[in-house]
Formats: structure tokens, sequence, C-alpha cells
């Protein structure tokens, strides 16, 4: 398994072109230019944020779970990691990474997952799935039917030697972040997480800051 890269970024927020607080059951869903830089940060620590990305060029080519483990043969991402599209389009780079290791396997919570997982009552609870279908529902292009497996920044989803999942207590902490550089015009979707049931937000889901950077000359 390869190795977990931390790594700080020179960019300070002053300099950014966006720069939102998102709330815990609250989302987005921004475009992010080629060459712009997106950084996701966990405000208070052990907060999950669930992201997913869409070409927007093709907006049917959406971030794939599959081809992104599958290049960089590791079910985590971490610094240096490239996202990779259902076509195989590189979309975006992690160029800086002060968590260093990032779920790509646990999904985004839902009505019916947290009936499964938890139990019958918690059916009514807010979940990601609902916050990604309220973000999308304001676009003329994107439907419920374009989500699909997401990322999960900050989450912390060990696999057992059975294969397994299990979510447990987070490894962020306040004030880290995940940077990634765009390699293609994107549209991000982010849902930060509300789960009450299980470690992922330490049952206290908190915000999320989401900054955007104009393209850095290398």
């Amino acid at each position: 398994m390869a190795a977990f890269i931390k790594k700080e970024s020179s960019l300070v927020e002053k300099d950014a072109i966006y720069n939102k607080t998102v709330q815990a059951g609250d989302g987005c869903f921004i475009l992010v230019k080629k060459g712009r830089v997106l950084r996701i940060t966990d405000a208070h620590g052990n907060q999950a944020a669930d992201s997913l990305f869409y070409d927007a060029t093709d907006f049917e080519d959406h971030y794939s779970a599959v081809k992104t483990i599958a290049a960089q043969k590791n079910v985590y991402l971490t610094t240096g990691s490239v996202l990779f599209s259902e076509s195989g389009k590189e979309l975006l780079k992690i160029t800086a990474d002060t968590c260093s290791r990032h779920d790509t396997v646990g999904g985004a919570c839902s009505s019916q997952s947290n009936t499964v997982r938890y139990s019958h009552a918690k059916e009514y609870m807010h979940n990601c799935r609902d916050t990604f279908v309220k973000q999308i529902s304001a676009s003329d292009t994107y439907l419920k039917k374009d989500l699909a497996p997401n990322i999960n920044f900050f989450m912390n989803v060990p696999i057992t030697s059975e294969g397994a999942l299990c979510f447990a207590d987070g490894l962020s902490s306040s004030g880290a972040y995940v940077e990634m550089t765009a390699l293609t015009d994107v549209m991000f979707l982010l849902s930060n997480c509300p789960q009450l049931n299980n470690p992922c937000n330490a049952y206290n889901p908190t915000p999320v800051k989401v900054t955007v950077w104009e393209a850095q000359n290398e």
C-alpha cells in the first residue's frame, strides 16, 4: 500500500476568488475551471465531506471510484492522487493535503442506508444523498440519476482483513485541508455530512470551508 503523504500549501485565503463556509447538512455545487485550485478545510476536525466531481463539458462523465482506485493502486487518496472519470479522463490532482488519507469506498449516507445500518427509526434523518439531490435540483442539466459513488474527504473507513468496512474515528484535525488542482473544467458537488450515527463526525457534525484560487504559476 502506498505511503500517505502530508504536504502543506503556500496559498493564503486573502488571495482566493471563492470562500464559503458550509454548515453540516448543507452543501454546494460549483464550477471549478481548469487550473484553479480547490481546497476543502475541516474547520473543527473529524468531519466528513462527501464529494463528487463531473467533467463540466460532459455532465455524464463523472468521477469514477473504480478507475481512481485502480490507477492509484490504493483505496485511499493522498497527496499526488489523481481523480479519474468514468471515461478515464483526469479530473483533478491532490496537490496539498494535511490530513493525508481519504475514503473512496464508504459511500454517502442515505435514508435507506441509515435504516439498514442503524434502525428504522433513523429513516427520517437528513443525509448526504438528500443534500446531493437538493444541490443538483437547482440545475437544468443534472438529475438524481447522475449521482455516483463519491469520495469522503477526511473520513476514516478501515478495511478489515476479511474485506469488511468499518466506520472509525476520523484521522483529521481542526484546520486540516485537502487541496486539488483542476486538470479540466469540473463541477464540484459537496455534501457536508450530517451523520449522527457513527464516529465519522465524532457524533458532532461541524462546518467545512470551500476555497478556490485562480490557476497558479508553476
